[in-house]
């Protein structure tokens, strides 16, 4: 719809002056508009920046310490592993937890720690399992031959 209206006007961007077919038009021509809503975009995107950086996003921060109970996520999180592989560990016992029905499974955070702490005392006892013989103090415990327990060590990887 072409308008028959002239209106002399001066260009927002540029400066300079045009004749305006319509009583909203702010530029004097594409490339200018163009410009303009460049500009505006990109100083948008710094006052973004410039607002992120000052005011923090109030986000829910994560403290799962003071938590007694986690969800699936939160443990995955704390855990640093997938959603997928905590379902795992629930479905084969080695994570306890308690489904209260559909998306509410439920994880003590004191199961988790008794977790970590076994790990850590099953470590220790390996360590302490481990018997140091020589040749002469495995043919006297073992009742074997030299030839039985050179058998023995390639076998079964004794060092």
């Amino acid at each position: 719809m072409s308008s028959k209206i002239e209106i002399k006007k001066s260009c927002e961007y540029c400066g300079n002056d045009f004749i305006a077919r319509t009583t909203v038009t702010r530029y004097c021509g594409e490339v200018c508009s163009k410009r303009t809503y460049k500009s505006r975009k990109r100083a948008e995107k710094i006052n973004a920046v410039i607002n992120q950086v000052s005011n923090p996003k109030s986000e829910k921060t994560f403290d799962e310490r003071n938590k007694d109970f986690l969800t699936v996520k939160e443990t995955a999180k704390l855990l640093s592993c997938s959603i997928r592989t905590v379902y795992y560990y629930i479905e084969h016992g080695s994570i306890p937890a308690r489904n209260l029905g559909s998306r509410l499974t439920r994880i003590k955070r004191s199961s988790i720690d008794k977790l970590f702490d076994t790990c850590l005392n099953k470590e220790i006892i390996e360590k302490k399992e481990l018997i140091i013989f020589d040749i002469s103090k495995m043919l006297y415990n073992f009742r074997g031959t030299k030839k039985k327990l050179i058998f023995h060590r390639r076998h079964c990887k004794i060092l």
